[in-house]
């Protein structure tokens, strides 16, 4: 519960620490910025979601890793039904710190017009009120950032900026297929690339903020018509608003997602029967085929447009484990490049597409810092066991629409090859606990519990 004292996670180490009795020393000066936030820190545990996955059947197994706390809409900030604002949470990160730094990770999601491709996750504000999302949304939470108690502290406030957003303004606008009206407007008024500018500059002006951009997966902006696009716009709104590329600590990939940290059993370069793995059907002409390849290389392209050349990288790892008995223990037959791609392939998604509610999804690898060249950590920004958005539609007063990709009975558009959703049925309002879910990313967890 909010006021219980959790354990906070010791990414360094992969273990848990002991419960902290201290409270940091607010009155002291903020550490100077390190290259990774998350390098020698523990990692807040939130109370809210930690007590929701106790409850669960098994879900004292991970109930003390850190997520990320979702800033989703102006309400929250201040704290909703029950959930704690986010005064609160930095409070209960001060008495988890025990006076050692400690990670606590944001998602900064509420820009006008937001998702304009996927109506599950619209938001509160429509696509014109930028002035509102900067004075009632980003100033408040800069607001408390900046208050001495807590910029002054042993706390690193790692930010994830407005997840989704910048992709869409280059694959979901234009003449491209998935384009949609609501992309090509958000894209025609500026108001993602301004939105994100401020939020860049306002929250990279306090000292121990560290801003991370969502940078979409791989499955989204690995094609070769995306990829450089994404870094440019990316830029683009990096140094906007008065922002600039230094107050970008680095980008985080996969957020909410499902797409494999590290398919093992085939590379983009192998070949059968003269056939390249880019022709599959699976990959489709894609220059990546897992996360870490694509982080490794999308941190590159940034730094090769003018970004600094020590970003980092995060990679949300907790719906990406896909393992359970469906997961294959070597590459498939090479009668042809899809028998071998998808005999092999341990994302068992119907389509890369797919991103609602994913049947068979399993909790990937634990949060972990600097686990990889290039990646500051793995981290469980999109909490295990909240909905990506309902199956039917369900009236809420969070701005939140039906989205039918969340439906299990709908067959797809072309952002999915007209493929069924993949989604499990029965499921609430994006955000809102799904126990079944919840278990299902238990039973096929990879690593297993």
């Amino acid at each position: 519960m909010a006021g219980t004292l959790l354990a906070a996670s010791a990414l360094t180490m992969g273990a848990l620490t002991g419960v902290a009795s201290a409270q940091g020393d607010s009155g002291r000066a903020a550490a100077a910025k390190v290259d990774n936030p998350y390098s020698g820190a523990k990692v807040y545990v939130n109370p809210d979601w930690s007590a929701k996955a106790a409850a669960e059947p098994g879900g004292s197994k991970i109930s003390n890793q850190p997520t990320g706390i979702w800033l989703d809409r102006i309400a929250a900030i201040n704290g909703t039904g029950g959930a704690m604002g986010l005064r609160a949470h930095l409070d209960q990160a001060l008495q988890q710190s025990g006076g050692s730094p400690t990670v606590v990770q944001l998602v900064v999601y509420d820009l006008p017009g937001r998702d304009c491709s996927a109506l599950a996750s619209n938001g509160e504000l429509g696509p014109t009120e930028i002035d509102k999302y900067k004075t009632q949304f980003i100033d408040p939470i800069a607001s408390i950032l900046s208050e001495s108690k807590y910029a002054n502290s042993n706390l690193r406030i790692v930010t994830t900026i407005e997840i989704d957003s910048l992709p869409n303004l280059v694959t979901n606008t234009g003449s491209r297929p998935t384009a949609t009206p609501q992309c090509d407007t958000m894209k025609a008024n500026g108001n993602y690339v301004k939105g994100v500018g401020y939020a860049l500059n306002k929250l990279g002006a306090i000292g121990n903020v560290y801003n991370y951009v969502d940078a979409g997966h791989h499955g989204w902006i690995g094609w070769d018509d995306n990829f450089n696009p994404s870094a440019q716009v990316i830029k683009e709104a990096a140094t906007a608003e008065g922002s600039t590329v230094d107050k970008v600590a680095g980008i985080i990939v996969n957020t909410a997602n499902y797409s494999t940290l590290k398919e093992n059993n085939f590379t983009v370069n192998d070949s059968v029967n003269g056939t390249t793995v880019r022709q599959s059907k699976w990959v489709d002409w894609n220059k990546y085929v897992d996360e870490l390849s694509f982080a490794q290389a999308f941190r590159q392209e940034l730094v090769n447009v003018g970004f600094p050349s020590n970003i980092g990288a995060l990679i949300d790892t907790s719906r990406n484990g896909w393992g359970g008995s469906a997961r294959p223990s070597g590459p498939g037959a090479k009668t042809d490049v899809d028998t071998y791609v998808n005999g092999g392939r341990y994302d068992r998604r119907i389509h890369i597409g797919n991103w609602c509610n994913q049947a068979g999804a399993g909790l990937g690898e634990r949060p972990k810092a600097a686990p990889a060249s290039g990646i500051d950590a793995y981290v469980w920004m999109k909490p295990p066991g909240e909905s990506d958005g309902s199956s039917s539609e369900i009236p809420n007063d969070e701005g939140k629409g039906f989205d039918r990709m969340c439906d299990p009975t709908y067959t797809g558009n072309p952002r999915n090859g007209n493929n069924l959703s993949g989604a499990l049925a029965n499921a609430p309002v994006s955000g809102h606990w799904f126990s079944a879910q919840f278990q299902e990313l238990l039973k096929n967890a990879y690593p297993a519990l």
